[in-house]
């Protein structure tokens, strides 16, 4: 579904703080790892509003977010209708586990990015993640993931071991992933680990290539 911008209204943006604090450490690294041109792919745009400033500072490159969920969409629609040229892509629904995702009209899709995503989701999200972009992405196709993660048990900082505490009596299927499980799961679709960024707060940008 591809949302018509005459279904929402500025009551439906979602703020979300996180977001807007960690968005320039985040397109710091996404200059270095993305392709001068193409359509990225956004998994999990939440609010949409790193999904427009991503837009608005990586153009040529176009940007297309999507979400599984109606709020989100309509936040992401709403955010778009405000910016000026070079906005998002108009907003689409997509759920990581569905067989078959609603973009094979891209013909210029080179990468795909998710922020914050894989700790809030359940496990299988993770394989659902890297064997869909593996039938949509080409043969250069670069994933960049950005989270927190953990070490085995190392959770990197206390901070990071009470958030996966919390996340996990909330949900036993949540909770940090370790950076390990996440490259081996990835193995399996044909990814490799070309870089790990260290990042503020503790968390990293993990980039993918086949």
């Amino acid at each position: 579904m591809i949302l018509n911008l005459e279904t929402v209204s500025a009551s439906d943006k979602l703020q979300a703080p996180a977001a807007l604090r960690n968005q320039a450490a985040i397109l710091d690294v996404l200059r270095r790892y993305l392709p001068a041109a193409g359509t990225v792919l956004e998994l999990a745009s939440g609010s949409g509003t790193h999904a427009c400033m991503f837009a608005a500072a990586l153009a040529p490159l176009k940007w297309l977010p999507t979400d599984q969920s109606e709020a989100a969409l309509k936040s992401i629609a709403a955010w778009r209708a405000e910016q000026a040229p070079p906005a998002p892509l108009a907003p689409r629904h997509l759920d990581c586990l569905d067989n078959d995702w609603p973009v094979t009209d891209i013909a210029d899709l080179k990468a795909l990015v998710a922020v914050n995503l894989l700790h809030v989701a359940p496990w299988a999200v993770c394989a659902a993640l890297f064997n869909g972009a593996a039938q949509v992405l080409p043969a250069d196709g670069v994933i960049i993931i950005y989270g927190p993660f953990r070490r085995g048990e190392d959770f990197i900082s206390s901070g990071n071991q009470q958030f996966d505490r919390e996340l996990r009596a909330r949900d036993a299927q949540l909770g940090l992933r370790d950076i390990a499980e996440v490259t081996a799961q990835a193995a399996v679709a044909g990814w490799r680990l070309a870089a790990e960024v260290a990042m503020p707060a503790n968390n990293f940008t993990l980039v993918w290539q086949r």
